[in-house]
């Protein structure tokens, strides 16, 4: 991860009684994580600083880019 000032994006977390992690986005539900997908995230959380750990749930959640990242970059009003 290159830049690590995402701050807080409003993404929490909690495991379920079935090892299932439920991750929210501002206190509603944003997905569901089953199985080894769960069982990868259990993992690798522990290990990250909070700002890594919010950028980890945006991208698994599917809220991260949008695609449109490199249209913009090309843009005149974006060209220092």
């Amino acid at each position: 991860m290159k830049n690590e000032n995402y701050g807080d994006l409003g993404f929490t977390f909690i495991e379920t009684k079935k090892s299932e992690i439920i991750i929210n986005h501002y206190g509603r539900r944003a997905t569901t994580l089953r199985s080894l997908r769960a069982i990868e995230f259990k993992e690798n959380i522990d290990n990250l600083t909070v700002a890594q750990q919010q950028h980890l749930m945006a991208r698994l959640t599917g809220n991260y880019k949008r695609g449109n990242e490199r249209l913009a970059k090309k843009h005149d009003r974006n060209k220092l």
